[in-house]
């Protein structure tokens, strides 16, 4: 094993953490140390059962065996408290994604790390992440223009929950869709103001528990506020076995649109985007990327917290700055 091998932890084995696990598998330039767990470590069946597998708790006695820790817990009620506890003893990476909140979360991992001596990655992914990067260079590349940034067609973690927590209803999911004509009056150049009804659609698929009534859940959903009062959305009532044949994957993707005009009349249009089949292992491979870019920011001597603003492109690959230029540039 080269001893500049990058030694990675993995905080949470959930969604996050098996995808984590799986990228770096495709990594030479980086090996799993270990996996850290809320759960009782001998309930974990990992692929190679060598992977030491350790109570998250004891985390900290083992900061010499770990060059970054990628943290994949839950941006609502993990992070807020693992983040700044484990930015005082690893070089982190995390996707933590409460948008309203990242300012607040910066500064509590900003004073764990610093404190420490460590360099913490925070709100790595897609969105917050790659989309934040694009919405950044489309209002500095054309200062006289709008973003608009849409979601989907893709399963939302956080709606689908809100569904299965009302009343009536056994299994559910949400899929956030966007308005078709939305979207082309922005590729067309257009810069509307767009309420949120006007930019997505909801469609949600419903498993109700015996004797439920299906009006009744209905309109509990459609009414929900901060989650479908806003949107036009659409109840489906579906079985189980159906649920679990065509709805069990979690996909998602988006795009990012920024229209402008670099004189009177001349419009531009920049776009990103994205379609994934897997939202939890497309994010864990962009917390992998970024956690190579967090070694090499510690290596080099930096402390703190970042953001994917302050990370170089060049520092996410594994190919060195000479092999980037004859290749890529």
């Amino acid at each position: 094993m080269a001893s500049d091998t990058i030694r990675v932890g993995i905080a949470g084995y959930g969604n996050l953490g098996r995808g984590a696990l799986a990228a770096l598998a495709r990594c030479p330039d980086m090996r799993l140390a270990g996996v850290f767990t809320r759960r009782d470590p001998t309930s974990l069946r990992l692929p190679d059962p060598a992977t030491p597998v350790l109570p998250l708790d004891e985390a900290a006695a083992h900061r010499d065996d770990i060059d970054v820790m990628i943290l994949c817990g839950g941006s609502k009620d993990d992070l807020p408290d693992q983040g700044p506890e484990l930015a005082r003893s690893f070089t982190t990476v995390d996707s933590y994604d409460t948008h309203a909140r990242i300012p607040r979360y910066f500064e509590a991992i900003d004073a764990a790390a610093r404190a420490h001596g460590n360099l913490s990655i925070i709100a790595v992914g897609w969105d917050p992440g790659l989309f934040s990067i694009n919405r950044l260079m489309g209002e500095a590349i054309l200062p006289a223009g709008a973003t608009h940034t849409f979601w989907g067609k893709g399963l939302s973690q956080g709606h689908s929950d809100a569904i299965r927590r009302v009343p009536g209803v056994r299994a559910g999911v949400q899929y956030t869709i966007p308005v078709p004509e939305a979207v082309a009056r922005v590729r067309a150049g257009e810069q509307p103001s767009l309420s949120p009804r006007e930019k997505h659609r909801r469609e949600c698929l419903v498993v109700l528990e015996p004797g439920a009534d299906a009006r009744a859940v209905e309109q509990a959903i459609v009414a929900m506020p901060d989650y479908f009062a806003d949107y036009d959305t659409t109840v489906r009532f579906i079985d189980e076995a159906t649920l679990a044949r065509e709805h069990a994957g979690m996909p998602h993707g988006g795009f990012v649109i920024r229209s402008g005009q670099t004189a009177s009349a001349e419009r531009q249009t920049m776009e990103f985007s994205l379609k994934l089949d897997s939202n939890p292992a497309f994010t864990s491979s962009v917390l992998v990327a970024y956690a190579r870019a967090a070694w090499r920011m510690k290596a080099a001597g930096e402390t703190g917290a970042r953001t994917v603003f302050d990370v170089a492109p060049g520092l996410l690959s594994p190919r060195s700055p000479e092999a980037l230029r004859q290749a890529l540039l």
